[in-house]
This record gives C-alpha cells, structure tokens and sequence, in this order.
C-alpha cells in the first residue's frame, strides 16, 4: 500500500509540473496613451487564450487570461489618473476560483468602447478616450479578423468544453465549424446500414444511443476511415446520411432532417395551441421619452393575436398592455430599448478670416521733376546757389511728398523742385467667429448675430448739399440639422454664412459688403473637428506709368516715370466644425446593439 501510495504522489506531483509548464507567464506590462487611444500592452512567453468584456454600470472593462503566470511585481496596480485619457485605474488579479488564470480590471471614467488584439505574444486592448473613435465600421472589421486569425490557427468556435462524453455530444449537435477531441478510432465496413454503424461507434466511445426507425430505413454505407477522431466519424456519417441529433444527457437520440422537420412543427403548433389557454396578465409602461403612437404601433406586432391588447393613456403618457407573461417581458426589453433619452446634439463652429497687405512706394512724387532755364541772364548778375530740403515721414503714401527739394537758383538753372518718395507697409489682420448652438437629433437649429451699423453720406440735388444717415446691417448665422447615425457618427446639413465691411473708396460713400457663405452635407465622428470649407485669395498689383522712351533710360530713367509702388494682398477663410453628443449615455449609444437585446 505505501509503495502505491508513493507512485500516486509522484504521479500527481509530475502533472502538476508538466501542468505548470504548459502555463503561459506575464513578461512585460505597459500602458500608452497614443492621441485619442490608450493602450495597455501585456507581453506573454507564449500564446494564451484572452477575452475581454465590459460592466457598464460599474464602468469596467475587464480582460480575462487563461492558464497564465505572473510574478508577484506583475501584480501591482497602475494609477492612470494624471492621464487625459479614459482609463483611471487598472489593477491586475488572480481570477477567483481558478489558479492559473488572471484578470486585469480597467476602471473607466466612462463608458467607452474598446478592442482586443493578440499578435506576436502580445495582448493589446485598445480603448477609445472618448466615445467615438471607434466607428462601428472599424469594430466589425475587427471582428472579422480576429474571426479569420482564429479560423487561421485552427481555433474553431465550436469546441467541446473537456473530453467529456457529455461535452463531446453537445458539441455534435451544434450547426457549424466544430473541433473534434475524441478518442481516434478505425471503421472499415462495406455495405453495412446505418444504424449498424453508429451502434459501432457508440460501443466503442462509451456513450447511449436512440436511433430513430426511418434511419433504418436509409441505403447501407460503405466506409473505409482510419485513425480518427470518433466524433468527426460521427458527425461524417450524420451528414451523409442527412441525419439529426439530439442530445439528453449522455443519451444522443438520432433522426432524420425530414422527421426532425415535422416534430419542430408539431411542436410549434402545440406551443401555440398553448398559448391560446396561457392566462392573461396586465402590466402598465410608463413612457418617458418615446412617441406613444409610434411605440404601440411597433409593440402591436409582437402581441398575441386575437388576445393581446395595447391601450395608450396620452394623459399620464403610460402604455396598457394584456397579454401573456412572455410577451410582456419580451415588450418590456423592447421598451427599455426605445424608451431612451433623443440625442442632443452640441455644433461648435470656428470662421477664422485671414487677411494680409504689403504696397512699397519708391521714386519721384506726384508732382515729378520741374525746373527753369535762364539763357539770357548774364552770368555775373546770376545769384548764388540756394535751395531747401524737407522731410516727412506722414503714413498716407497716396498723398504725402516725404523727401522734398527746392532749389529757387542755381547759376541759369532755377525753380528745381522735386519730390522723392521712399515709403514701406504692411498690414495683418485676424477675424475668428465662433457661433455655437444645442438641438435635438434630426431637428434643425439656427443660431445667428447681427451687427448694424449707421454712416453718414452726402448727397448734392439741384446745387442743395444735403446728409442723410443711413443704416448698413452684417450677419454670422449658422444653420444645422444632425442626424445620429447607429455607428456612433453624426451626419449634418449645415448652412453657414456670414457678412462684413470693408473699407470705404471716400468719406461720402457707404462702406462695401462682403458676404461668404457655404451649404453642405458632411458625415463627422463624435466629437471630431472637420474643416468644411476653405476659400484662399491673392492678388499682386504693379503699375508703372511715365513718359515714353525717357522713362526705360538706364540711371536716369526713373526722373521720367511714377514711384514703384508693388502691392500684394492675401485673404483666406477657414470654417472649421466639431459636432459632440452630450447625452450619448442616457441615449443608449455607448453600446448601440440593438441585435443583442434578446427578443
């Protein structure tokens, strides 16, 4: 007895250690936080299988790692709250009730979506900072890779939890891509029926069979299969012979499709004989947010017909309905559904006007070079030179002479008088209109600021001089309607326009107007900035006048032609836009499958 007592301790002792072998271990734990992402990064020595789900109402996501190891440094908290990003705190624990699997708790500051990946030896979750990121376009396609990743590692989804009989047979009697874990056996029959063989089958893998008396009735087969797997054998000679399985236990009853076909309908038929006798109860919904036509129109097609009623109370907006029990917990889950708070939408809009000037005067004025000539004067009776300078630095180019020089004699030349004018501008401005406005989903909302402003202007009527005040208006207005999208994105119909002055040419005109408008539909992320308009503008301007020929002499030329006086201009306006959902919670979009309410 000692002697077996010791092999049995050794035994157990060596698997537990080939066990623990084939746990995977923690290498490396890392937390980055990349634009609108974080991402916590979990290296492992070899692959592990990880699942990740979320508890919206504590505001969790957890991840859950089978069959690994971390040493006891790898258990330490991270404290991810000086971080702008979603995540406050994730803490890292062995998961109760098991030994070799560990669990990561992210405590989110709000409900937000996020991704599993695994590549490489690398557990990554990604998790959006604020909701919308991750459109739902993007989380399908995530979905379908990791579908194909584990189709390509030969992961199936269907696969029997143990070796167990039960577990095999429940696994047979599911529809699609299975895993087969049996004990390999070998049949190599010729000509043998059907119930001969799955007899044979059943002898060998130790579970109970009922075959059904049409299977007896089908073609004998012939097989010749070695080295297999007893429930792909099984399931092969199922599907050869187009037969149905059903399992009680460790009891697999097998039948045709045809009679399987006939029993289900039966048995619907008897369940709606049923339902005919099942008592009636009343339940009143009270109906917060939803229309109550349009909800009882969509409840009438689940109520049972010719029993089933819905009334509406428009006063205390509650829904009576009588029906039977399922129906009403099945009403109740669609309610809960629809009855949610309508998306309220916030548009912030930015138009930033540009605008930069350059003009450049160099040359001789307006009034040029100008001089006199005496030849008959004689020479002693000519005065001395004499002659005086100005200059002004006046800001105006147009009109100011700043270099002037007069010279009334000088020997027979006399009156030499010229202006030179040297003179650099430049001019930047910046003009930022921010309006911003609230409204509902699928409801427009108009938002708009005036500005009106009076200029006085003179008029002349029959040699009378008269003034009159007149009144000039500009507008900002902004004008949307979003529509929510299922995807978490918002679609908008914007109108945006806006109007100012410009310059007035002289004092007794009235100013000109500009106005730039732009009307567009655009799809945007929740809380994402696009630009939805732009218009760039430059204008470059040189006029050279002055007297033919004289004006193009080298050196000297310059005396015979107007200032050089370049001018540029730039003007650019930008529209940016950013549409944010305010209530995405209480709207139930934070997890917007509709699918998934089990109805």
């Amino acid at each position: 007895m000692n002697i077996k007592r010791i092999l049995l301790v050794c035994i157990w002792a060596f698997a537990l250690n080939a066990f623990s072998q084939d746990s995977a271990k923690i290498t490396s734990i890392n937390f980055i936080q990349e634009g609108e992402t974080s991402k916590l990064i979990i290296g492992v020595d070899k692959e592990t299988v990880a699942q990740l789900n979320q508890i919206k109402q504590d505001k969790q996501i957890i991840l859950d790692l089978s069959n690994v190891k971390a040493e006891e440094k790898f258990f330490r908290g991270i404290d991810t709250s000086e971080f702008s990003g979603s995540i406050d705190y994730i803490s890292p624990y062995k998961k109760p009730g098991s030994k070799n699997d560990l669990r990561f708790a992210i405590q989110l500051r709000d409900n937000v979506r996020s991704l599993l990946k695994t590549k490489n030896n690398k557990i990554t979750v990604i998790i959006e900072n604020r909701f919308g990121v991750f459109s739902q376009r993007k989380l399908n396609q995530e979905k379908k890779e990791n579908a194909v990743a584990l189709t390509e590692k030969d992961e199936k989804l269907l696969v029997p939890k143990s070796k167990e009989i039960v577990d095999i047979l429940e696994n047979l009697t599911q529809s699609g891509v299975k895993r087969y874990v049996g004990k390999k056996i070998s049949i190599n029959v010729n000509n043998v029926p059907y119930p001969e063989i799955l007899k044979m089958i059943a002898n060998t893998s130790g579970f109970n069979i009922i075959i059904n008396e049409q299977v007896r009735q089908l073609q004998p087969l012939t097989l010749s299969l070695t080295n297999l797997p007893w429930d792909r054998v099984l399931d092969t000679v199922m599907d050869l012979g187009n037969l149905v399985a059903f399992r009680r236990g460790n009891i697999l009853s097998i039948t045709t499709e045809n009679l399987a076909r006939e029993d289900r309908k039966k048995s619907l038929e008897a369940e709606q004989a049923n339902k005919t006798l099942e008592p009636l109860v009343t339940k009143i919904f009270p109906i917060s947010y939803a229309s109550l036509d349009e909800l009882s129109e969509i409840l009438k097609d689940y109520s049972t017909k010719e029993r089933g009623t819905i009334q509406k109370d428009t006063r205390t907006r509650n829904l009576i309905v009588k029906d039977t029990i399922e129906i009403i917990e099945r009403m109740k889950r669609i309610i809960e559904t629809l009855d949610t708070q309508t998306p309220q939408v916030l548009i912030e809009s930015k138009i930033v006007e540009a605008n930069e000037g350059y003009e450049f005067r160099a040359g001789l004025g307006s009034k040029g070079l100008s001089f006199g000539y005496d030849p008959l004067t004689p020479t002693s009776d000519l005065d001395s030179n004499e002659g005086s300078f100005s200059f002004n630095s006046a800001t105006d180019i147009a009109t100011s002479d700043f270099l002037t020089a007069e010279i009334s004699v000088f020997k027979r030349l006399k009156d030499l008088t010229f202006s030179l004018q040297l003179m650099e501008s430049e001019s930047k401005g910046k003009i930022i209109s921010s309006p911003k406005v609230i409204t509902e989903n699928n409801q427009s909302a108009t938002i708009s600021s005036s500005e009106e402003r009076s200029f006085r202007v003179t008029s002349v009527n029959n040699g009378v001089v008269a003034n009159e005040i007149q009144k000039l208006q500009t507008t900002v207005s902004l004008d949307v309607t979003p529509k929510v999208t299922n995807e978490g994105a918002i679609a908008l119909k914007v109108d945006i326009s806006k109007s100012g002055f410009t310059g007035q040419e002289t004092a007794d005109n009235l100013p000109n107007i500009v106005s730039r408008a732009v009307s567009t539909n655009v799809l945007v992320d929740n809380g994402s900035t696009v630009v939805i308009g732009g218009l760039y503008q430059t204008e470059d301007s040189k006029v050279e006048a002055g007297i033919p020929f004289l004006k193009d002499l080298p050196l000297i030329g310059w005396l015979f032609k107007n200032a050089y006086n370049p001018k540029k201009s730039r003007n650019e306006l930008i529209i940016f836009l950013t549409p944010r959902i305010i209530n995405q919670e209480e709207a139930g979009l934070v997890n917007n499958e509709l699918s998934n309410i089990g109805i």
